[in-house]
């Protein structure tokens, strides 16, 4: 077992250029942040607004379009419940896509965490309702009809327009929510489960065509008609736009090849790419990108992985764990590869400090974002740095870091040795850092590191406004 504090303070370091952090000291800093945070704040309510209008507008739609007395016909009620189901469900279906389209202005007021997490909240919602509405729907029309419920599925299938696309649509939906439950989702490749998600996009499409020919709220109802089609074509747009578009102009016009790969540690490799105009690209350190090497067996799919390092104008570095077969395959690169990014994204920034002084605590392969971020403090921040190992090999960039602390006048503490042995708990990190509630806290690392700091520091009386977080999981 190890654990060092080392107070570490060089006031005749040499500062980094640039202005002065929104987390540092200074009035200017701070009048800075908090015009940025009420812009985002705008943005959060705007955005809150919007989907409940929408969903209203849904409601309301799907009430005034159904015909006079349809309720009191045989299967009525269930046709009417069925047709709510699914025009709530489609919505929140293009709620749920929105969430992960990456609109800029989006992600710098909400942050891709929280955007994640809303994601896998609302999926749930659709894939119900969705299911719902196939089961009320084949038994409002089988009431109607006067058969059976199987016998009206069937006929759905030989003779309704478009309602053969719609069952492959839904079948998509349920395999991609199925596989999305976390019991199975833990042992299914990376790879493999973003594949899958990749067929989500081609369920709705598949399931819309039905939806105009055949809705109640549909047939008949031009205005509906119109206000859907603008919603589907927003959506398709804004993915384009930014998960497409954007990312491929990017790609274009910074030029990015890899020109090393060098070894960190066990396991733990940075990769440098040189390309052009990079310092013009935002990055604010703590973000990250989402990266497609395009070499064979890679270059379909993008994974995301954080700058280990602020980049300069011809250079960048991203440094990466083996922990999975992109991972893996991403140490064994070879120079002149070219890659096409995603990006910069996140809120583990600067920016997302409510108080002047920061604590960063990362454990594994997290030290990458704290890195990057500690590059990005200003030399006056002193910040608390807590590295967390369970070998002293497994601290890689320590020296940098180190480097880091010493030239804004902070603190570093390693701690090191297994869980059992060097726990991190309330009376441990007050001990360590005794203004602790005073700091905003940066936690970057494995989920369950990060999911333990975070409860210890609620724990310790720290709003969950002053705590920032990114967990690196597959």
């Amino acid at each position: 077992m190890t654990m060092t504090s080392t107070p570490t303070t060089t006031p005749n370091a040499t500062r980094r250029a640039g202005p002065p952090a929104a987390g540092g000291h200074g009035s200017s800093a701070g009048g800075r942040r908090r015009g940025r945070e009420a812009l985002h704040e705008v943005t959060r309510h705007g955005v809150a607004i919007l989907v409940g209008l929408g969903f209203g507008a849904v409601v309301a739609l799907a009430i005034v379009d159904e015909p006079s007395g349809s309720l009191h016909a045989p299967g009525g009620v269930a046709t009417f419940a069925g047709n709510l189901a699914a025009l709530v469900g489609t919505y929140l279906a293009l709620v749920m896509v929105l969430l992960v389209s990456r609109v800029a202005v989006v992600e710098r007021a909400i942050g891709q965490d929280q955007l994640v997490r809303w994601h896998k909240r609302v999926s749930p919602w659709p894939l119900s309702l969705i299911a719902l509405h196939a089961v009320l729907t084949t038994i409002g029309y089988a009431q109607a009809a006067k058969t059976g419920v199987w016998a009206e599925l069937g006929s759905f299938v030989r003779t309704y327009p478009d309602m053969l696309a719609a069952v492959v649509g839904f079948g998509l939906m349920m395999l991609v929510g199925i596989v999305s439950i976390r019991a199975i989702r833990r042992r299914v490749r990376h790879e493999t489960w973003w594949a899958l998600h990749l067929y989500l996009y081609m369920a709705l499409a598949l399931s819309f065509a039905h939806q105009i020919v055949l809705g109640p709220s549909f047939v008949g109802h031009p205005l509906t008609v119109a206000v859907w089609s603008a919603a589907w074509a927003a959506t398709a747009g804004l993915v384009l736009a930014y998960r497409v578009g954007l990312p491929v102009v990017r790609t274009l016009r910074h030029k990015l090849r890899v020109v090393e790969v060098r070894e960190e540690g066990p396991g733990v490799a940075s990769i440098i790419c040189e390309g052009r105009d990079l310092d013009r690209l935002g990055v604010q350190g703590g973000q990250f990108f989402a990266w497609r090497f395009l070499v064979r067996g890679m270059w379909w799919q993008a994974h995301p992985y954080s700058l280990s390092a602020l980049p300069s104008s011809r250079y960048l570095r991203l440094t990466v764990k083996a922990v999975g077969d992109h991972s893996s395959a991403v140490a064994t690169l070879r120079p002149g590869t070219r890659v096409a990014i995603e990006g910069p994204y996140g809120r583990f920034t600067r920016d997302a400090a409510t108080q002047p002084d920061l604590l960063l605590l990362a454990a594994g392969i997290g030290v990458t974002a704290l890195r990057a971020l500690l590059e990005d403090l200003p030399a006056d921040s002193s910040p608390v740095v807590v590295l967390r190992a369970s070998k002293p090999e497994d601290l890689v960039l320590r020296a940098e870091i180190d480097e880091l602390v010493r030239a804004r006048g902070g603190k570093l503490h390693e701690l090191i040795g297994s869980r059992q042995k060097v726990r991190v708990d309330r009376s441990s990190l007050v001990r360590l850092v005794p203004d602790l509630k005073r700091r905003d806290a940066f936690v970057c690392g494995p989920p369950e590191f990060v999911s333990h700091i975070e409860a210890v520091l609620r724990s310790a009386g720290i709003p969950r406004t002053q705590v920032h977080h990114e967990a690196f999981s597959l």
